[in-house]
């Protein structure tokens, strides 16, 4: 009989290799990605809307934060010179609409000062919302 005991222990090996390439592509794809974002988005919370429509006519963009900073297509605009600056846009087009993105908290009085400066200078102005 034999009783000697075998020192045979079982390797524990691990191959990196084909993590190191999931690794990669991730990597990858997470910079192309990145690169097509856009960073100068205005971050805004939308009401809800279940009859929402879209619009395919000259549009301009504006924004009202939670903070009250106004933004004309991505350019921040004081609130006493929104009314210059849409004018210069109305005398560039002569069909347009503005699209005015709101966030959720801001008072309604903030947004009907737009609709007055929108209704003064005889512009069409939509409230853009999120689908429920």
């Amino acid at each position: 009989m034999n009783l000697r005991k075998r020192h045979k222990s079982a390797s524990a090996e691990i191959h990196t290799s084909a993590m190191n390439d999931i690794m990669f592509f991730l990597l990858l794809f997470f910079l192309i990605a990145s690169t097509v974002t856009n960073p100068n988005v205005v971050k805004l919370v939308l009401p809800k809307s279940s009859s929402g429509q879209s619009i395919s006519k000259k549009t301009i963009n504006v924004s009202i934060t939670k903070d009250l900073k106004y933004t004309v297509d991505k350019k921040e605009v004081p609130v006493d010179q929104l009314m210059n600056q849409l004018s210069t846009y109305k005398s560039l087009a002569n069909e347009l609409t503005i699209v005015l993105s709101v966030d959720k908290t801001v008072a309604i009085q903030d947004v009907v000062q737009v609709m007055d400066i929108a209704q003064k200078l005889n512009i069409k102005l939509v409230l853009a919302t999120e689908p429920k």
